[in-house]
């Protein structure tokens, strides 16, 4: 059992942020002469490869008029995958959700945000993908996230294990409910993104993401099942049958990103229930 997400960061290195100007307008940065080069460690994209990647983040930078800085994008297929290879060297930047970039600073202080002003104000939404064949699945994930937005649950449940949570503690373990004889829905998940996702020592599944699957279980009357996969087998585990859904994140309207960045053919995406920046951490030095 695991969860995962995002997607994170997904987001590669920049996905989500600002950035005000060094580039005068008209001029076209020659890459190849680009001084600087940072190696910035990503989720991986299913419908991107490192190499498009670099484009768009380097696009991103002529856009806002930033010093364009020749950012190369690693995918990595977790979190602690990607922690690694900042910790070896291998990558200079991790790219990744505030709220996971909050938590990991708070629990181990050889973290420090990257402070790019380019970067500023990109951001991922958070949803559930499944099958297109499988509307009906869709129609009662979006009705039940409707509801959980207009009765406030949602928003409670984002302070509770977000906004308000005390980021130096583990996410607390969450117990999903047990219908007899009721369907079961298999949900995929890498439980390696705390505080939104993450699977303990004893296999217990915890945070947000969690708590939210929790509820949508007693609003539906159904069992969920929580099945461990890799970032990169998303598209291909839903396809195969190993799960029925899958968290997800997706680029919102008007972002510097193509809206197909990271959505497979033949899925499809439930309303978003959380929206979060992307963030750049670095080893301090």
């Amino acid at each position: 059992m695991n969860f995962k997400k995002l997607f994170a960061a997904i987001c590669a290195a920049g996905f989500l942020l600002t950035g005000c100007g060094g580039e005068q307008s008209g001029s076209e940065p020659d890459r190849n002469s680009q001084a600087t080069i940072i190696k910035i460690g990503m989720i991986s994209h299913l419908n991107a490869g490192e190499k498009q990647m670099e484009e768009y983040l380097f696009k991103i930078q002529e856009k806002r008029r930033a010093k364009v800085v020749n950012h190369v994008p690693i995918f990595f297929d977790s979190l602690s995958l990607m922690q690694m290879g900042i910790e070896s060297g291998r990558v200079d930047e991790i790219s990744t959700y505030k709220n996971v970039a909050d938590y990991l600073i708070a629990n181990d202080d050889k973290f420090e945000f990257v402070q790019d002003e380019w970067i500023k104000g990109l951001a991922d939404n958070f949803c559930f993908a499944v099958k297109k064949e499988d509307a009906a699945l869709k129609a009662d994930l979006d009705k039940i996230l409707g509801e959980m937005k207009s009765d406030g649950s949602l928003e409670r449940l984002i302070g509770e294990y977000i906004t308000d949570a005390n980021k130096n503690k583990t996410p607390p373990k969450v117990e999903l409910p047990k219908f007899d004889g009721a369907e079961t829905i298999k949900i995929g998940v890498t439980g390696d993104l705390p505080p939104l996702d993450l699977i303990l020592a004893d296999n217990s599944p915890a945070g947000f993401n969690t708590a939210l699957l929790a509820e949508i279980a007693k609003r539906l009357g159904k069992n969920i099942e929580i099945v461990q996969i890799d970032s990169g087998a998303r598209a291909a585990a839903l396809n195969s049958d190993q799960i029925d859904v899958v968290f997800w994140a997706i680029v919102p309207d008007g972002n510097n990103f193509p809206s197909d960045i990271d959505k497979p053919d033949g899925l499809e995406f439930s309303v978003p229930y959380f929206k979060d920046d992307i963030a750049h951490l670095k080893l301090k030095k």
